[in-house]
């Protein structure tokens, strides 16, 4: 039977966690210190649940106000008088 060579200390509760995890086990990737997070970093990361909130609420804003848009285009395309030249 295969085993993994990443071993778990903490229970894995979300893929971002085990991504994280892997990152640090093979990779020897640490996650940055918050003192080294500056400008938009430090609101929209990987490495914070924070900063994954952010990323999923500014996915969803933008799915939000593209769906808006084009509901509103469409509603203007319904209600735009007719030209009528004799």
């Amino acid at each position: 039977m295969p085993t993994s060579p990443v071993k778990t200390r903490i229970p894995i509760t979300s893929f971002g966690h085990l991504i994280t995890e892997v990152k640090r086990q093979l990779f020897g990737i640490e996650a940055p210190a918050s003192v080294e997070l500056t400008g938009l970093r430090k609101y929209f990361n990987s490495y914070t649940l924070q900063g994954r909130r952010n990323w999923v609420l500014a996915t969803y804003g933008i799915l939000l106000v593209t769906a808006t848009a084009c509901y509103m285009h469409r509603q203007n395309k319904k209600e735009a008088p007719k030209d009528c030249t004799t």
